[in-house]
């Protein structure tokens, strides 16, 4: 698990500070009390959990990429999968991140962007909100998809296109009243047809991709 394959374009444009976006998360583990906040990820990684119970078959090798708090893995069992790898950018909040009780599990600090996996060693990848603050999508789905067994899968979720849309009307409605112009202020969403295309490019197959409001 420690071959680095680096296949990141350094010449892309880097829309989010990957260091800013590690301190935000390291200081929102120390938050007291934050949990009561994360009912919006609890719920999303219940369901990305069920993706994975769908699947009629047991996982050697799981990671779960921006794993936060252990929002899927502590849904999983080890019906369906042997061993887990937890990864995210902050150890404040691997510190924090929940396992499930009978599945060995080892907490790794990685950045989603540089995946430190060999190819064909990883049976199962799961990202439950984490994939909007990448800055090179194409590059992590590739990395994915070259670590992945010839059967291997991806389940994910993420926040798409019109998501926060009001607010974002909203936002640049009044800040073009007030200053004649605006500039954004939540960060851009990819769009479900898009995000179809980049994993075909990447090579994945037989892809099923749902939209919820």
């Amino acid at each position: 698990m420690d071959k680095l394959h680096n296949v990141r374009d350094v010449s892309s444009l880097d829309i989010f500070d990957r260091n800013a976006k590690r301190f935000h998360r390291n200081w929102s583990a120390l938050v007291q009390e934050g949990h009561v906040f994360d009912y919006v990820k609890d719920e999303i990684g219940d369901r990305v959990a069920d993706r994975v119970f769908d699947i009629t078959r047991k996982f050697s090798v799981a990671v779960e990429l921006g794993c936060g708090k252990g929002h899927v893995t502590k849904h999983l069992t080890s019906e369906n999968v042997q061993m887990i790898y937890q990864c995210d950018s902050s150890p404040k909040m691997l510190e924090k991140s929940k396992i499930s009780e009978d599945i060995p599990t080892f907490r790794m600090v990685v950045d989603e962007e540089y995946l430190p996996f060999a190819e064909n060693s990883v049976d199962i990848f799961i990202s439950s909100l984490n994939f909007h603050w990448i800055n090179d999508l194409p590059s992590v789905f590739e990395q994915i998809h070259r670590a992945l067994k010839p059967d291997g899968v991806l389940i994910a979720s993420m926040f798409g296109g019109d998501t926060l849309f009001e607010l974002r009307s909203s936002l640049q409605l009044a800040e073009t009243e007030r200053e004649g112009g605006f500039s954004p202020h939540i960060s851009p969403f990819a769009r479900i047809r898009d995000i179809g295309d980049l994993l075909t490019r990447a090579g994945y197959t037989m892809l099923t991709i749902v939209g919820f409001l």
